[in-house]
């Protein structure tokens, strides 16, 4: 996915994400220092957007990479391809932003393989630099570029986890769940709903995130709690919206299912 500044501003031209801590402060400050930034915090916190929210406010372009297991270096950085009959070099994301001058943001970094990881090494210290061994070339990272990567520690083990070199070279931003309060009012505005429908998905999601069970591998974002709340912006009742949109996605256990549905039943009762 490369979406630019245009993208951005053309798709909210109003102010989207909305502040729970010091979290812009500090990633104001690394970006003006050419510090790389590590975002930490559970699916569906708003890390995402928040990076986009950034990108509009410092007037940046911004390119998203989704890693996964599969991810190479060459994926990242760009490789030969046969054009016409003719062999020409493409950029890969990292390589175009380090170019441009642009945001580069890797999403669930620790998907990728660790051999891919290693090539931000130089991008994220002080030397800012791009090596591209297949051109013999060392590309120094335009102004305004910076590298921001961001992961689950929920989904943290020994086979995946950034490696303490690559984290010593960034500035770590935490993130969590907003409070009911402002929760309730981003579900009610994304989602366009009321208030009072907003504050029965969210209470529901808090009872979700205080429950202990190992067949819960993740609990409510606040992401699925807006997709519950565009279904019943589409008519749904909030019943149905919330097994559709919260119970559903989030275990396929069956006890859990069941016990998840009770709550469904008592949480949103009409």
């Amino acid at each position: 996915m490369n979406m630019t500044n245009a993208n951005i501003k053309k798709e909210f031209s109003v102010p989207y994400y909305v502040p729970v801590g010091n979290e812009k402060v500090i990633f104001t400050a690394a970006y003006n220092q050419g510090l790389s930034i590590l975002l930490k915090g559970p699916t569906g916190c708003g890390k995402t957007r928040f990076v986009e929210a950034m990108a509009y406010e410092l007037d940046r372009p911004l390119i998203t990479v989704s890693c996964h297991d599969d991810l190479t270096t060459a994926d990242l950085v760009g490789r030969y391809l046969l054009k016409d009959g003719v062999t020409e070099w493409v950029d890969g994301p990292l390589t175009r932003a380090v170019r441009e001058g642009a945001i580069c943001y890797l999403d669930e970094v620790v998907e990728a393989r660790k051999d891919t990881t290693v090539v931000l090494h130089p991008l994220s210290d002080y030397r800012r630099q791009l090596p591209l061994e297949r051109l013999g070339v060392t590309l120094d990272a335009a102004p305004g570029f910076c590298l921001v990567v961001s992961y689950n520690p929920g989904y943290q083990s020994v086979l995946k986890d950034l490696k303490d070199s690559t984290r010593q070279r960034m500035v770590a931003i935490e993130f969590d769940y907003p409070t009911p309060e402002v929760e309730q009012g981003i579900v009610a505005k994304e989602s366009k709903i009321s208030s009072l429908q907003a504050a029965k998905l969210v209470k529901l999601g808090q009872a979700i995130r205080r429950l202990e069970t190992g067949g819960l591998r993740e609990v409510a974002s606040t992401r699925v709690l807006i997709a519950a709340g565009q279904l019943v912006a589409e008519g749904l009742s909030l019943r149905d919206a919330a097994l559709a949109a919260i119970a559903g996605p989030l275990t396929d256990d069956m006890q859990v299912g069941n016990g998840l549905r009770k709550m469904v039943e008592v949480y949103l009762q009409d």
